[in-house]
């Protein structure tokens, strides 16, 4: 289960790797659209904007459903939830690691009297 997670995120990140694609699901957000009306804003074939999509659909990023000969696309924000965790994942973790490195460099920078940074031994015949 925890692999099948990790490849669907991988999928989610790929797909949101291509401006194009970020483009299509930022039209499709606002309402649902046919392939054909998202080619009209790409300066590229009909073909390659149904390819971009299916990268989409493969994500779970876009809901493609299909009315005759329409192909309607719209987005499904649910999809974005384990990218956006594993960003704020990494945002909280970088975050805590700037917060201590500024609280070192205050302390370190700060006026008044300084106690003497405590020194390790080197263990005998340890090179740096």
């Amino acid at each position: 289960m925890v692999e099948n997670d990790v490849a669907q995120l991988d999928r989610v990140f790929h797909a949101l790797a291509s401006a194009p694609r970020r483009e299509i699901l930022r039209r499709t957000a606002h309402e649902r659209c046919t392939v054909g009306q998202l080619a009209a804003h790409f300066d590229m074939s009909l073909a390659a904007v149904a390819k971009h999509v299916k990268v989409l659909e493969d994500a779970a990023l876009l809901r493609a459903t299909r009315e005759g000969r329409l192909h309607w696309c719209e987005l499904d924000p649910a999809a974005l939830e384990p990218a956006r965790a594993s960003i704020e994942e990494l945002r909280a973790h970088w975050n805590g690691k700037l917060d201590r490195l500024e609280a070192m460099l205050i302390a370190e920078l700060a006026p008044g009297p300084r106690t003497p940074r405590r020194t390790t031994k080197r263990a005998k015949g340890r090179r740096r």
